[in-house]
């Protein structure tokens, strides 16, 4: 495959100022639900015509155009390297054009050389398969919502919950609670019930990759969707924290092996700017579809 930088660039642009559709209808349903005349009402209409915007000005949605989140499906022999130099370029690209802000900086010196490229930055996570398909979705994960994720290790006393999956509601709960509206909500809940404390929060955020209106395959895992999902908007916190019935727009769980010594519960937040996108490469390393 030959380098796909003008691809990658295009895949960044349309991540940064576009909602994908799952996400813009159902802030759209929320906006309906909302009492008229109220804040979360005004503070859901602020964010469609934000969202209306960005897309019309193929400008980033919110200043924070966050975290750089790469997930790739490829084929056995993929060249990873000759992909990730091909990426970085088009961070650096995308940025100069200001498709993003010069977001990432030096934890130690605090220096912003303007290219969003550094140690770690952007991330990548390759899958192999054994077919000839490329896949390669994007994450934009901005620094509020990732500030109130939270990791919790069960048995937990303080808030009663066990190593069950009631257990892992009152985490989830808790979490959901504490967050209030400093993840700029509504928000998406990535979950992952199990792992250690590195997989853990990874495959949290894999859950990201799911579309809002799907369910979960496994029925107990669909059902502790469905429950955090109704509780939480139960709970009146509401967008931006200003009351109301829209605190989730979804929530998205999985579960991974875990040592018998361990029972982590790890939860990743996104903002209702969820900006997630995908495309499939041809052999030319051009787009040939959309996946969102």
């Amino acid at each position: 495959m030959n380098a796909p930088l003008d691809s990658l660039i295009e895949l960044i642009r349309r991540t940064s100022a576009e909602i994908p559709d799952d996400v813009n209808q159902s802030i759209i349903a929320s906006l309906e639900q909302e009492k008229k005349g109220t804040l979360a009402e005004s503070a859901l209409k602020i964010i469609d015509r934000n969202i209306q915007l960005a897309k019309q000005k193929s400008q980033p949605i919110c200043q924070d155009t966050g975290s750089i989140l790469f997930y790739v499906d490829c084929p056995v022999g993929f060249d990873q390297i000759a992909f990730e130099e091909t990426a970085k370029e088009a961070v650096k690209l995308a940025t100069k054009k200001g498709f993003l802000r010069q977001n990432s900086v030096d934890s130690l010196t605090g220096k912003n050389d303007g290219t969003n490229c550094g140690p770690g930055a952007p991330a990548f996570h390759f899958h192999q398969h054994r077919g000839p398909d490329v896949s390669v979705r994007l994450v934009l994960k901005g620094g509020g919502c990732e500030n109130v994720g939270a990791q919790y290790s069960l048995p937990a006393e303080k808030l009663n919950a066990n190593r069950d999956l009631d257990g892992c509601r009152k985490a989830i709960l808790d979490a959901v609670l504490q967050a209030q509206g400093k993840g700029c909500g509504p928000g998406i809940l990535g979950v992952c019930i199990g792992g250690d404390r590195a997989t853990g929060y990874e495959l949290s955020k894999t859950q990201f990759l799911r579309l809002i209106p799907d369910r979960n395959p496994i029925p107990e895992l669909d059902a502790l969707e469905q429950d955090i999902l109704k509780t939480s908007n139960e709970l009146g916190i509401g967008p931006m924290g200003f009351g109301g019935k829209t605190t989730l727009l979804g929530v998205k769980i999985c579960a991974a092996n875990r040592l018998p010594a361990s029972f982590f519960v790890s939860i990743s937040y996104m903002c209702w700017a969820y900006r997630r996108q995908g495309v499939t490469l041809d052999a030319d390393g051009k787009i040939g579809k959309w996946l969102y």
